[in-house]
């Protein structure tokens, strides 16, 4: 492959994955009254990562880390968001998730689109201590930025702390310190009201 014509690929991929800012959650920015995009959230995990990688329960591989977390939800760009307690409806979004992938980082040149795809799934399948401590800062951030919203969509969707604590066990995999945090941040809400104490 020329380079102008590997080049007009990568610039390609990174036009489409543009999309992503217009991808909206359902947790807000801390102080703003409006969601937050995938775009915006993929940022702060990143940032969040290198600035705790310290407490993750492996030695790790920052970089790999960071690369994870940098395209982790570019999938988003054809599936959309799927709020975190609402997976249960779409038992189909894996296949769609991974379909997606392949369509997205396909547009790159070969030896990319093979390394990301499969860098992608490496993240989803949660095996080695880099996805793991990728994924409990992916999941780390909503409990931040909740609690800093006074309750945030675990008031706005009737969250019970039993639910919320299920829903991200995996976070211990990847780092216990920040799983010992989220309990702690719990029993706060849980005494600010900002969590119900059972699901209604």
């Amino acid at each position: 492959m020329e380079p102008i014509e590997r080049l007009a690929k990568q610039i390609e991929f990174v036009a489409e994955a543009d999309k992503l800012k217009g991808v909206l959650r359902r947790v807000s920015p801390i102080g703003i009254d409006r969601r937050e995009n995938s775009a915006e959230h993929s940022w702060q995990a990143i940032l969040t990562a290198m600035l705790l990688h310290e407490h993750a329960n492996e030695e790790v591989d920052l970089l790999r880390v960071v690369q994870m977390l940098a395209i982790h939800d570019v999938v988003e760009v054809d599936v959309g968001d799927t709020f975190h307690y609402e997976k249960a409806a779409r038992p189909n979004l894996a296949e769609l998730e991974d379909k997606a992938a392949q369509r997205l980082f396909g547009m790159l040149p070969s030896n990319q689109a093979e390394y990301y795809v499969a860098l992608w799934r490496e993240f989803e399948s949660r095996e080695t201590p880099e996805a793991r401590y990728a994924a409990a800062v992916d999941r780390f951030m909503a409990f931040v930025m909740n609690f800093h919203n006074g309750g945030g969509t675990w008031l706005e969707y009737n969250l019970a702390a039993e639910q919320i604590l299920h829903g991200n066990a995996h976070i211990g995999h990847g780092s216990e310190t920040l799983w010992d945090f989220v309990q702690s941040i719990i029993e706060k809400g849980l005494e600010r009201g900002f969590i119900l104490k059972r699901e209604i």
